[in-house]
């Protein structure tokens, strides 16, 4: 005998019996039996009214509903409605029930079909094992895309980028992405880019962070340049060369003593040389002695040029933070021999400035110490007061300790004519 639906929605298909048809499915679901009794708490006058009908016996008084599912197999088998049960029935009014733990098969193996793509290119890269097997165990990709439908053009397409990083030589960031996944715009945001730079990271090691400087390294560490023109660094005096467009730029810039502005561009595509000056028998001179010295404000360089002309010793400019270009042409320096000394504003920006290049390069103090920060507070004792979050000084630990204490910040045009004195090759302050 065949279900007699309408028969069937009369007696089941009620609204004052949806919570029992669903608990029953629920149960069908996780594969449970139905040779049991469920209940409604706080059930209605409708519920109650509802089940009295279906069994034809009004329910027990009370603020609880319960019904025995054998009594309502009973009732739909010898009623014609379902001979073959409330299992039956159940599926008949609300579709196909399919088992949770074949669901969840199902959904195991898919996502399995999702990642296989970008198994197989980790597998070709042994420094990825660690990270591939992460990311498949962890939520990430899941939060990115909640289906493995939806995931399976994203896993394809980070698998197709993964063979050609680090690139053999440097290019744009858009060009890239254009030729491996069709869009120029593919990694500027969005979840390929982040599934992408998370790699990336694992490759290089490039220091984790979702802010815009901290992307435009992790692109450059593999060759791929994030607005390439933008990112600059200004420099005075840096010794040029014969063999490079940007040599021979900072060689004629540096003959008359003009700052130079040096973009990404230039430091990836066409780098100085940087030669370190020849030994001298005047190791005092600034040109002679192979170091480097930075600041931090733009102030510094105007009037290091504007005082010092050629005679200035080679300065690099941050201006704040220290942009992608900064960070590639000080690692230039620093492969070259050059020892690097750095100095900025004595405040928590500062600090953080100064943290942020000593993650990335090895410097040495320049009158940038607790004994500078003494000093230069006993001669301006009524400077700007210390504002802003605290930061750590690992260069020299007691310094933020101190600067917290005083509550005042020196900035660096405070102490102009000391840096200028050291950057004329009169410096006495040491390293």
């Amino acid at each position: 005998m065949s279900t007699d639906l309408p028969r069937l929605h009369r007696l089941l298909g009620g609204p004052g019996l949806a919570w029992l048809v669903g608990r029953v499915r629920r149960r069908l679901e996780s594969g449970q039996p139905l040779d049991t009794t469920v209940t409604r708490p706080e059930a209605g006058d409708a519920e109650r009214a509802a089940v009295g009908r279906l069994l034809g016996r009004a329910p027990r008084p009370g603020r609880s509903l319960s019904v025995s599912l054998a009594a309502v197999d009973q009732v739909l088998r010898d009623s014609g409605a379902c001979p073959e049960g409330l299992a039956a029935a159940v599926i008949a009014l609300t579709g196909p029930v399919t088992p949770r733990r074949e669901t969840a098969d199902r959904l195991t193996l898919a996502w399995e079909r999702a990642f296989a793509p970008l198994a197989d290119a980790a597998a070709a890269r042994p420094e990825l094992a660690d990270w591939y097997a992460t990311l498949h165990a962890t939520g990430l990709v899941r939060r990115l895309a909640r289906t493995p439908e939806e995931a399976t053009p994203l896993l394809a397409a980070l698998a197709r980028l993964l063979p050609h990083l680090p690139v053999s030589s440097p290019r744009s960031l858009s060009a890239f992405a254009a030729e491996h996944t069709g869009d120029a715009h593919a990694l500027d945001h969005g979840r390929l880019a982040t599934l992408t730079l998370d790699a990336v990271r694992t490759l290089t090691g490039t220091a984790p962070g979702s802010d815009t400087q901290s992307r435009r390294d992790a692109w450059a560490s593999v060759g791929l340049l994030l607005d390439e023109l933008s990112s600059q660094v200004l420099a005075l005096n840096l010794p040029g060369d014969d063999r490079t467009a940007t040599g021979r730029a900072l060689t004629a810039l540096g003959s008359s003593a003009q700052p130079a502005v040096l973009t990404l561009r230039q430091l990836v595509r066409d780098p100085p040389h940087l030669p370190l000056p020849p030994p001298a028998s005047d190791q005092d001179h600034p040109r002679r002695d192979g170091t480097v010295h930075i600041c931090e404000n733009p102030a510094v360089v105007l009037a290091a040029a504007d005082r010092l002309g050629r005679d200035c010793a080679p300065l690099i400019c941050l201006q704040g933070q220290p942009s992608t270009a900064a960070l590639r042409l000080l690692r230039l320096c620093a492969d070259r021999g050059w020892t690097l000394r750095y100095h900025g504003d004595f405040d928590w920006g500062g600090f953080r400035i100064a943290g942020r290049l000593l993650a990335h390069v090895p410097w040495t103090p320049w009158r940038y110490t607790t004994a500078d920060y003494r000093a230069a507070l006993a001669r301006h004792p009524a400077t700007t007061p210390l504002t802003g979050a605290p930061a750590d000084t690992p260069w020299d630990p007691p310094l933020a300790q101190t600067v917290r204490a005083a509550g005042r910040r020196i900035e660096e045009e405070l102490v102009l004519d000391h840096l200028l004195t050291d950057l004329g090759g009169h410096d006495s302050h040491g390293a």
